[in-house]
């Protein structure tokens, strides 16, 4: 039964998460956690946190074990947009957009063969 965590509206743009999901999609959640403790990105934390949550939620409606866990789907969606804007010169302004993501973690036990 898989089982899911979700982050949402997360201050990291979705092109900057995508290379650390690419990393994690497919392996078992121990394996993926020694994978994002030690990558430098702040958002290799942020997923770490969402994977871990997933793991916990298994754990608590399946009796599952982290151990037993596989990433079956790992994705990141586009959230709000901040708009801003930066003051230049001549009395102007330029738009800043400040991109955020929901981070999705789905879950799965093993295939015992």
């Amino acid at each position: 039964m898989p089982i899911s965590a979700t982050a949402k509206n997360t201050g990291v743009s979705v092109k900057k998460l995508m290379p650390i999901l690419d990393l994690v999609r497919g392996k078992n959640v121990q394996d993926a956690m020694d994978t994002l403790e030690f990558l430098p990105s702040p958002a290799a934390a942020l997923v770490a946190r969402v994977v871990k949550s997933a793991a916990s939620n298994a754990e608590e409606e399946i009796f599952a074990r982290p151990a037993d866990l596989t990433i079956t789907r790992i994705y990141a969606n586009e959230g709000p947009r901040l708009k801003r804007f930066r003051a230049r010169a001549r009395g102007r302004a330029t738009r800043i957009i400040k991109r955020s993501s929901h981070v999705t973690v789905v879950v799965d036990e093993n295939e015992e063969l």
